[in-house]
């Protein structure tokens, strides 16, 4: 009886261990300039597997939470290339890029084209 208590615990410590390694936290460079790309960008991600969105316009830094099981890294800086803005792997279209308000529209080069 004690042996199949042992068993239980550690089982049970494992199913816990693999369901949190679903869930990831990572943070992504995205270029972009005001609250409207924050509001954007941020709103790219209100899809399947993703449980949080935050874009820092001062770090310029995307704080995502998402299920690995649902949603890829890829995809999700394809997610924020497809509204307009370009990320660490992925660079947005210009016609993505170019339906982007002007005051959202930054240097593609990395720096901000408009102060905010």
């Amino acid at each position: 009886m004690k042996s199949l208590r042992i068993l239980s615990v550690v089982a049970l410590t494992f199913l816990g261990s693999a369901v949190f390694a679903q869930s990831k936290t990572e943070k992504i460079k995205v270029l972009g300039n005001c609250g409207m790309c924050k509001k954007t960008i941020e709103t790219s991600l209100k899809v399947p597997g993703v449980t949080s969105a935050n874009w820092d316009k001062v770090t310029k830094v995307l704080t995502v939470s998402y299920d690995s099981t649902k949603i890829t890294n890829d995809q999700v800086q394809q997610k924020v290339a497809a509204s307009g803005y370009d990320t660490e792997k992925v660079k947005a279209t210009e016609a993505a890029y170019g339906k982007l308000p002007d005051c959202c529209q930054y240097d593609r080069s990395g720096k901000a084209s408009k102060a905010h």
